[in-house]
Protein backbone atom coordinates (compact mmCIF):
# COMPACT_ATOMS: atom_id res chain seq x y z
CA UNK A 1 0.00 0.00 0.00
CA UNK A 2 1.26 3.46 -0.91
CA UNK A 3 2.48 5.63 1.98
CA UNK A 4 0.60 8.90 1.64
CA UNK A 5 2.08 12.24 2.73
CA UNK A 6 -1.20 14.17 2.94
CA UNK A 7 -3.51 13.88 5.93
CA UNK A 8 -6.45 13.62 3.51
CA UNK A 9 -5.35 10.45 1.72
CA UNK A 10 -3.90 8.90 4.90
CA UNK A 11 -7.29 9.34 6.59
CA UNK A 12 -9.31 8.09 3.63
CA UNK A 13 -7.04 5.08 3.21
CA UNK A 14 -6.87 4.08 6.89
CA UNK A 15 -10.66 4.27 7.27
CA UNK A 16 -11.40 2.26 4.13
CA UNK A 17 -12.81 4.85 1.73
CA UNK A 18 -10.49 4.39 -1.26
CA UNK A 19 -11.30 1.97 -4.08
CA UNK A 20 -9.83 3.64 -7.19
CA UNK A 21 -7.75 6.78 -7.51
CA UNK A 22 -6.36 8.60 -10.54
CA UNK A 23 -2.70 9.67 -10.24
CA UNK A 24 -2.46 9.06 -6.50
CA UNK A 25 1.03 10.55 -6.20
CA UNK A 26 0.08 13.86 -7.83
CA UNK A 27 -3.11 14.21 -5.78
CA UNK A 28 -1.24 13.33 -2.59
CA UNK A 29 1.38 15.99 -3.32
CA UNK A 30 -1.31 18.59 -4.06
CA UNK A 31 -3.28 17.78 -0.89
CA UNK A 32 -0.10 17.97 1.21
CA UNK A 33 0.70 21.54 0.14
CA UNK A 34 -2.61 23.30 -0.60
CA UNK A 35 -6.34 23.33 -0.02
CA UNK A 36 -8.09 20.96 -2.45
CA UNK A 37 -11.69 21.83 -3.36
CA UNK A 38 -13.50 18.53 -4.05
CA UNK A 39 -17.06 17.64 -4.93
CA UNK A 40 -19.57 14.83 -4.89
CA UNK A 41 -22.84 15.01 -6.78
CA UNK A 42 -26.25 14.11 -5.36
CA UNK A 43 -29.45 14.04 -7.39
CA UNK A 44 -32.61 15.35 -5.77
CA UNK A 45 -35.12 12.60 -6.54
CA UNK A 46 -36.66 12.58 -3.03
CA UNK A 47 -36.92 14.92 -0.01
CA UNK A 48 -34.18 12.93 1.72
CA UNK A 49 -31.06 10.97 0.91
CA UNK A 50 -30.78 7.51 2.47
CA UNK A 51 -28.07 5.57 4.25
CA UNK A 52 -26.66 4.46 0.89
CA UNK A 53 -25.32 8.04 0.52
CA UNK A 54 -23.62 8.07 3.91
CA UNK A 55 -20.19 6.99 2.64
CA UNK A 56 -20.16 9.97 0.29
CA UNK A 57 -21.36 12.38 2.97
CA UNK A 58 -18.72 11.12 5.39
CA UNK A 59 -16.03 11.50 2.71
CA UNK A 60 -16.91 15.18 2.40
CA UNK A 61 -16.73 15.42 6.21
CA UNK A 62 -13.29 13.76 6.23
CA UNK A 63 -12.18 16.16 3.50
CA UNK A 64 -13.13 19.18 5.61
CA UNK A 65 -11.62 17.67 8.76
CA UNK A 66 -8.33 17.36 6.85
CA UNK A 67 -8.35 21.08 5.96
CA UNK A 68 -9.86 20.97 2.45
CA UNK A 69 -12.98 22.42 0.85
CA UNK A 70 -16.09 20.25 0.32
CA UNK A 71 -18.44 21.09 -2.54
CA UNK A 72 -21.90 19.54 -2.38
CA UNK A 73 -23.22 19.47 -5.93
CA UNK A 74 -26.98 19.12 -6.01
CA UNK A 75 -28.30 17.83 -9.32
CA UNK A 76 -31.09 20.30 -9.95
CA UNK A 77 -30.29 19.88 -13.64
CA UNK A 78 -29.29 16.21 -13.87
CA UNK A 79 -32.27 15.12 -11.77
CA UNK A 80 -34.35 16.14 -14.79
CA UNK A 81 -32.42 13.59 -16.87
CA UNK A 82 -31.78 10.57 -14.66
CA UNK A 83 -28.60 8.59 -14.06
CA UNK A 84 -28.92 5.15 -15.70
CA UNK A 85 -26.20 3.67 -13.46
CA UNK A 86 -27.57 0.59 -11.69
CA UNK A 87 -31.11 1.27 -12.89
CA UNK A 88 -33.40 -1.11 -14.74
CA UNK A 89 -35.86 1.54 -15.86
CA UNK A 90 -36.14 5.24 -16.56
CA UNK A 91 -36.43 7.62 -13.64
CA UNK A 92 -39.74 9.33 -12.92
CA UNK A 93 -39.44 12.94 -14.07
CA UNK A 94 -40.07 15.62 -11.44
CA UNK A 95 -41.17 19.24 -11.80
CA UNK A 96 -38.71 22.07 -11.16
CA UNK A 97 -40.66 23.00 -8.02
CA UNK A 98 -40.45 19.44 -6.62
CA UNK A 99 -36.70 19.27 -7.32
CA UNK A 100 -36.02 22.58 -5.55
CA UNK A 101 -38.12 21.50 -2.56
CA UNK A 102 -36.11 18.28 -2.37
CA UNK A 103 -32.81 20.20 -2.49
CA UNK A 104 -33.92 22.47 0.36
CA UNK A 105 -34.87 19.42 2.44
CA UNK A 106 -31.65 17.52 1.67
CA UNK A 107 -29.47 20.53 2.55
CA UNK A 108 -30.55 20.28 6.19
CA UNK A 109 -28.77 16.93 6.51
CA UNK A 110 -25.54 18.25 5.03
CA UNK A 111 -25.59 21.11 7.55
CA UNK A 112 -25.26 18.48 10.30
CA UNK A 113 -22.11 16.99 8.80
CA UNK A 114 -20.36 20.01 7.27
CA UNK A 115 -19.56 23.61 8.19
CA UNK A 116 -20.85 25.97 5.49
CA UNK A 117 -19.57 29.50 4.94
CA UNK A 118 -17.30 31.70 2.85
CA UNK A 119 -13.94 30.61 4.24
CA UNK A 120 -11.29 28.71 2.26
CA UNK A 121 -12.24 25.35 3.80
CA UNK A 122 -15.93 26.05 4.38
CA UNK A 123 -18.36 23.84 2.51
CA UNK A 124 -20.45 25.20 -0.35
CA UNK A 125 -23.62 23.83 -1.92
CA UNK A 126 -24.17 24.45 -5.62
CA UNK A 127 -26.87 23.41 -8.07
CA UNK A 128 -25.89 22.21 -11.55
CA UNK A 129 -29.14 23.65 -12.90
CA UNK A 130 -27.32 27.01 -12.67
CA UNK A 131 -25.32 26.09 -15.77
CA UNK A 132 -27.10 23.10 -17.31
CA UNK A 133 -30.40 25.01 -17.66
CA UNK A 134 -28.58 27.71 -19.62
CA UNK A 135 -26.96 25.45 -22.21
CA UNK A 136 -27.73 26.03 -25.86
CA UNK A 137 -28.09 22.68 -27.57
CA UNK A 138 -26.07 23.18 -30.77
CA UNK A 139 -23.11 24.96 -29.13
CA UNK A 140 -23.03 22.30 -26.40
CA UNK A 141 -22.96 19.47 -28.97
CA UNK A 142 -20.22 21.23 -30.92
CA UNK A 143 -18.02 22.29 -27.98
CA UNK A 144 -18.53 19.41 -25.55
CA UNK A 145 -20.22 16.52 -27.37
CA UNK A 146 -17.36 16.12 -29.84
CA UNK A 147 -15.09 14.92 -27.00
CA UNK A 148 -17.28 11.85 -26.36
CA UNK A 149 -17.39 8.83 -28.66
CA UNK A 150 -20.47 6.61 -28.99
CA UNK A 151 -18.16 3.58 -29.02
CA UNK A 152 -16.91 4.35 -25.52
CA UNK A 153 -20.30 5.40 -24.17
CA UNK A 154 -21.81 2.08 -25.26
CA UNK A 155 -19.09 0.24 -23.35
CA UNK A 156 -20.06 1.84 -20.01
CA UNK A 157 -21.64 -0.63 -17.58
CA UNK A 158 -24.56 1.73 -16.91
CA UNK A 159 -25.43 1.60 -20.62
CA UNK A 160 -24.25 -1.90 -21.49
CA UNK A 161 -26.26 -3.64 -18.75
CA UNK A 162 -29.49 -1.95 -19.77
CA UNK A 163 -28.96 -2.86 -23.41
CA UNK A 164 -27.93 -6.44 -22.59
CA UNK A 165 -31.19 -6.87 -20.69
CA UNK A 166 -33.06 -5.40 -23.64
CA UNK A 167 -34.47 -2.71 -21.37
CA UNK A 168 -35.13 0.70 -22.91
CA UNK A 169 -32.51 3.40 -22.42
CA UNK A 170 -33.78 6.79 -23.50
CA UNK A 171 -31.66 9.32 -25.37
CA UNK A 172 -32.31 11.60 -22.40
CA UNK A 173 -30.55 9.19 -20.01
CA UNK A 174 -27.81 8.49 -22.55
CA UNK A 175 -26.80 12.15 -22.17
CA UNK A 176 -26.31 11.86 -18.41
CA UNK A 177 -22.64 10.90 -18.57
CA UNK A 178 -21.87 13.89 -20.79
CA UNK A 179 -23.65 16.25 -18.40
CA UNK A 180 -21.79 14.82 -15.41
CA UNK A 181 -18.47 15.27 -17.18
CA UNK A 182 -19.48 18.84 -17.97
CA UNK A 183 -20.26 19.44 -14.27
CA UNK A 184 -16.63 18.73 -13.39
CA UNK A 185 -15.45 21.14 -16.09
CA UNK A 186 -17.77 23.87 -14.79
CA UNK A 187 -16.79 23.36 -11.15
CA UNK A 188 -13.09 23.49 -12.03
CA UNK A 189 -13.77 26.84 -13.70
CA UNK A 190 -16.16 28.30 -11.12
CA UNK A 191 -14.73 26.99 -7.84
CA UNK A 192 -11.23 25.75 -8.66
CA UNK A 193 -12.43 22.19 -8.00
CA UNK A 194 -9.62 19.67 -8.43
CA UNK A 195 -11.18 16.40 -7.28
CA UNK A 196 -14.41 14.50 -7.89
CA UNK A 197 -15.31 11.69 -5.51
CA UNK A 198 -18.08 9.11 -5.77
CA UNK A 199 -19.07 5.47 -5.56
CA UNK A 200 -17.33 2.80 -7.62
CA UNK A 201 -20.22 2.79 -10.12
CA UNK A 202 -19.30 6.39 -11.01
CA UNK A 203 -15.71 5.66 -12.08
CA UNK A 204 -16.39 5.92 -15.80
CA UNK A 205 -18.33 9.17 -15.42
CA UNK A 206 -15.58 10.65 -13.26
CA UNK A 207 -12.87 9.72 -15.78
CA UNK A 208 -14.97 11.35 -18.50
CA UNK A 209 -14.92 14.61 -16.55
CA UNK A 210 -11.18 14.41 -15.95
CA UNK A 211 -10.49 13.92 -19.65
CA UNK A 212 -12.93 16.66 -20.64
CA UNK A 213 -11.24 19.19 -18.31
CA UNK A 214 -7.84 18.26 -19.76
CA UNK A 215 -8.95 18.44 -23.41
CA UNK A 216 -10.99 21.65 -23.17
CA UNK A 217 -9.09 23.72 -20.57
CA UNK A 218 -5.81 21.84 -20.09
CA UNK A 219 -6.67 21.54 -16.36
CA UNK A 220 -5.29 18.70 -14.22
CA UNK A 221 -8.06 17.28 -12.04
CA UNK A 222 -8.42 14.01 -10.17
CA UNK A 223 -10.92 11.27 -9.35
CA UNK A 224 -11.45 9.01 -6.35
CA UNK A 225 -14.06 6.30 -5.84
CA UNK A 226 -15.17 4.32 -2.80
CA UNK A 227 -15.79 0.58 -2.74
CA UNK A 228 -19.35 -0.66 -3.04
CA UNK A 229 -20.49 -1.01 0.55
CA UNK A 230 -22.23 -4.32 1.16
CA UNK A 231 -23.09 -5.97 4.44
CA UNK A 232 -21.53 -9.24 5.62
CA UNK A 233 -24.40 -11.21 4.07
CA UNK A 234 -23.80 -9.58 0.66
CA UNK A 235 -26.78 -7.20 0.77
CA UNK A 236 -26.46 -3.65 -0.51
CA UNK A 237 -25.86 -1.14 2.28
CA UNK A 238 -28.99 0.72 3.38
CA UNK A 239 -31.64 -1.58 1.94
CA UNK A 240 -33.93 -3.29 4.43
CA UNK A 241 -37.12 -5.31 4.23
CA UNK A 242 -39.03 -2.24 5.41
CA UNK A 243 -37.55 0.00 2.70
CA UNK A 244 -34.91 2.74 2.52
CA UNK A 245 -33.24 4.04 5.68
CA UNK A 246 -33.83 7.77 5.24
CA UNK A 247 -31.57 10.45 6.74
CA UNK A 248 -34.22 13.14 7.33
CA UNK A 249 -36.36 12.99 10.48
CA UNK A 250 -39.58 13.45 8.49
CA UNK A 251 -38.99 10.19 6.61
CA UNK A 252 -37.63 8.04 9.46
CA UNK A 253 -37.68 8.39 13.25
CA UNK A 254 -34.43 8.74 15.20
CA UNK A 255 -35.25 5.49 16.99
CA UNK A 256 -35.60 3.53 13.73
CA UNK A 257 -32.38 5.15 12.44
CA UNK A 258 -30.55 4.14 15.63
CA UNK A 259 -32.02 0.64 15.41
CA UNK A 260 -30.76 0.20 11.84
CA UNK A 261 -27.17 0.67 13.02
CA UNK A 262 -27.74 -1.42 16.15
CA UNK A 263 -28.74 -4.33 13.88
CA UNK A 264 -25.36 -4.32 12.10
CA UNK A 265 -23.83 -7.78 11.48
CA UNK A 266 -21.04 -8.68 13.90
CA UNK A 267 -18.55 -8.88 11.02
CA UNK A 268 -19.36 -5.31 9.87
CA UNK A 269 -19.01 -3.47 13.17
CA UNK A 270 -15.36 -2.43 12.90
CA UNK A 271 -15.63 -1.40 9.26
CA UNK A 272 -18.79 0.63 9.89
CA UNK A 273 -17.24 2.34 12.93
CA UNK A 274 -14.35 3.49 10.72
CA UNK A 275 -16.60 4.66 7.89
CA UNK A 276 -19.56 6.16 9.74
CA UNK A 277 -18.28 7.59 13.03
CA UNK A 278 -15.61 10.05 14.16
CA UNK A 279 -14.24 7.72 16.84
CA UNK A 280 -10.42 7.44 16.86
CA UNK A 281 -9.01 4.34 15.20
CA UNK A 282 -7.51 3.19 18.53
CA UNK A 283 -10.94 3.17 20.19
CA UNK A 284 -12.46 1.39 17.17
CA UNK A 285 -9.78 -1.31 17.42
CA UNK A 286 -10.79 -1.92 21.05
CA UNK A 287 -14.48 -2.20 20.15
CA UNK A 288 -13.75 -4.40 17.14
CA UNK A 289 -11.86 -6.84 19.33
CA UNK A 290 -14.90 -7.58 21.50
CA UNK A 291 -16.21 -11.12 21.12
CA UNK A 292 -19.42 -13.05 21.71
CA UNK A 293 -22.25 -11.14 23.32
CA UNK A 294 -19.82 -8.31 24.14
CA UNK A 295 -19.88 -7.22 20.47
CA UNK A 296 -23.34 -5.83 21.20
CA UNK A 297 -21.70 -3.06 23.25
CA UNK A 298 -19.80 -2.04 20.12
CA UNK A 299 -23.05 -2.04 18.13
CA UNK A 300 -24.66 0.30 20.66
CA UNK A 301 -21.68 2.65 20.34
CA UNK A 302 -21.94 2.51 16.53
CA UNK A 303 -25.68 3.21 16.60
CA UNK A 304 -25.37 6.10 19.05
CA UNK A 305 -22.40 7.73 17.31
CA UNK A 306 -23.93 7.41 13.82
CA UNK A 307 -27.26 8.79 15.07
CA UNK A 308 -25.52 11.65 16.87
CA UNK A 309 -23.91 12.80 13.63
CA UNK A 310 -27.11 12.61 11.59
CA UNK A 311 -29.81 13.53 14.14
CA UNK A 312 -27.99 15.30 16.97
CA UNK A 313 -26.79 14.23 20.42
CA UNK A 314 -30.16 14.51 22.18
CA UNK A 315 -31.93 12.30 19.61
CA UNK A 316 -29.12 9.74 19.80
CA UNK A 317 -29.25 9.48 23.58
CA UNK A 318 -33.07 9.27 23.58
CA UNK A 319 -32.99 6.50 20.98
CA UNK A 320 -30.49 4.54 23.06
CA UNK A 321 -32.57 4.99 26.23
CA UNK A 322 -35.71 3.92 24.37
CA UNK A 323 -33.99 0.78 23.14
CA UNK A 324 -32.82 -0.05 26.67
CA UNK A 325 -36.34 0.41 28.02
CA UNK A 326 -37.92 -1.74 25.29
CA UNK A 327 -35.38 -4.55 25.22
CA UNK A 328 -33.91 -4.65 28.73
CA UNK A 329 -36.80 -3.45 30.90
CA UNK A 330 -39.83 -4.52 28.83
CA UNK A 331 -41.29 -1.00 28.73
CA UNK A 332 -43.06 0.86 25.94
CA UNK A 333 -40.31 3.41 25.28
CA UNK A 334 -40.88 7.13 24.83
CA UNK A 335 -38.94 7.37 21.56
CA UNK A 336 -40.85 4.72 19.61
CA UNK A 337 -42.63 5.63 16.37
CA UNK A 338 -46.27 6.51 17.14
CA UNK A 339 -49.57 6.37 15.31
CA UNK A 340 -52.55 8.41 16.53
CA UNK A 341 -55.93 6.66 16.30
CA UNK A 342 -59.02 8.89 16.24
CA UNK A 343 -61.98 6.48 16.14
CA UNK A 344 -60.79 3.87 18.64
CA UNK A 345 -60.15 0.94 16.28
CA UNK A 346 -57.70 0.11 13.52
CA UNK A 347 -57.09 -3.07 11.55
CA UNK A 348 -53.81 -4.76 12.38
CA UNK A 349 -52.80 -4.90 8.70
CA UNK A 350 -53.42 -1.15 8.33
CA UNK A 351 -51.43 -0.41 11.49
CA UNK A 352 -48.41 -2.33 10.22
CA UNK A 353 -48.37 -0.61 6.82
CA UNK A 354 -49.05 2.93 8.12
CA UNK A 355 -46.23 2.61 10.66
CA UNK A 356 -43.94 1.43 7.83
CA UNK A 357 -43.34 -1.99 9.41
CA UNK A 358 -44.60 -3.62 6.19
CA UNK A 359 -44.25 -2.33 2.65
CA UNK A 360 -47.67 -3.64 1.57
CA UNK A 361 -50.83 -5.22 2.93
CA UNK A 362 -49.68 -8.56 1.50
CA UNK A 363 -46.39 -8.38 3.39
CA UNK A 364 -48.28 -7.45 6.57
CA UNK A 365 -50.55 -10.49 6.20
CA UNK A 366 -47.54 -12.77 5.70
CA UNK A 367 -45.87 -11.46 8.84
CA UNK A 368 -49.07 -12.01 10.82
CA UNK A 369 -49.39 -15.57 9.49
CA UNK A 370 -45.76 -16.24 10.48
CA UNK A 371 -46.54 -15.22 14.06
CA UNK A 372 -44.12 -12.29 13.92
CA UNK A 373 -46.65 -9.64 15.03
CA UNK A 374 -47.50 -8.94 18.68
CA UNK A 375 -49.71 -6.51 20.58
CA UNK A 376 -48.45 -5.72 24.08
CA UNK A 377 -46.17 -8.75 23.64
CA UNK A 378 -49.04 -11.15 22.79
CA UNK A 379 -48.85 -12.84 19.37
CA UNK A 380 -51.67 -12.01 16.91
CA UNK A 381 -52.26 -14.47 14.05
CA UNK A 382 -55.61 -13.17 12.75
CA UNK A 383 -55.08 -10.79 9.80
CA UNK A 384 -58.62 -9.42 10.32
CA UNK A 385 -57.94 -8.51 13.94
CA UNK A 386 -59.26 -5.06 14.92
CA UNK A 387 -57.21 -3.26 17.56
CA UNK A 388 -59.39 -1.44 20.06
CA UNK A 389 -57.88 1.39 22.10
CA UNK A 390 -59.58 3.27 24.94
CA UNK A 391 -59.41 7.11 25.04
CA UNK A 392 -56.01 8.26 26.32
CA UNK A 393 -54.61 4.74 26.21
CA UNK A 394 -51.90 3.18 24.01
CA UNK A 395 -50.96 -0.25 22.66
CA UNK A 396 -47.43 -1.44 21.80
CA UNK A 397 -47.24 -3.18 18.42
CA UNK A 398 -44.17 -5.24 17.55
CA UNK A 399 -42.84 -6.89 14.40
CA UNK A 400 -40.27 -9.51 15.29
CA UNK A 401 -37.86 -8.70 18.13
CA UNK A 402 -36.49 -5.40 16.84
CA UNK A 403 -39.36 -3.25 15.47
CA UNK A 404 -41.76 -1.62 17.89
CA UNK A 405 -44.28 1.19 17.75
CA UNK A 406 -47.10 2.72 19.76
CA UNK A 407 -50.76 3.03 18.74
CA UNK A 408 -52.36 5.86 20.72
CA UNK A 409 -56.03 6.87 21.08
CA UNK A 410 -56.54 10.63 20.85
Amino acid sequence: MMEYKSELLRTLSSRGYIHQLTDAAALDALAAKSVVPAYIGFDATAPSLHVGSMVQIMMLRRLQQAGHKPIVLMGGGTTKVGDPSGKDESRKLLTDEAIQANIASIRRVFERFLTFGDGPTDAMLVDNADWLDQLAYIPFLRDIGRHFTINRMLAFDSVKLRLDREQPLTFLEFNYMILQGYDFLELSRRAGCRLQMGGSDQWGNIVNGIELARRVDGTEVFGLTTPLITTADGAKMGKTAAGAVWLNEEQLSAYDYWQFWRNTHDADVGRFLRLFTDLPLERIAELEALEGAEINRAKVVLATEATRLCRGGEAAVQAQLTAQEVFEQGGAGEGLPRLKITDGTIGIVTALTVLGFAASNGEARRKIAEGAVRLNDLAIKDEKYEIEIDPGASVKISLGKKRHGLLERE
